[in-house]
């Protein structure tokens, strides 16, 4: 995500990229590139998981979070994955 953020002008067209990318998203980050995200549950106090509350709101995220543990989903890279659409 931060690549195609990192290679997409303000008018959304991605353009070819290069190097390094130096975006940090956190809530408030407007996306230029995407307009969704499939990915696995992050450490709650994670630089990942501000990136998915910069994408759904904070409030909605932390609730989500709070399903996925009571419900005993599967955190980290082998975990249980969502879709997350704004």
């Amino acid at each position: 995500m931060r690549l195609l953020e990192s290679a997409t002008r303000d008018d959304g067209v991605i353009r070819p990229f290069a190097g390094d990318t130096a975006i940090f998203i956190t809530p408030g980050y407007r996306f230029r590139a995407i307009d969704g995200l499939m990915t696995n549950f992050h450490l709650p106090r994670s630089t990942l998981f501000m990136l998915v509350a910069a994408l759904m709101g904070l409030e909605r995220m932390q609730a989500a979070y709070a399903h996925a543990i009571a419900e005993g989903y599967r955190f980290y890279s082998y975990g249980d994955a969502s879709l997350l659409i704004p």
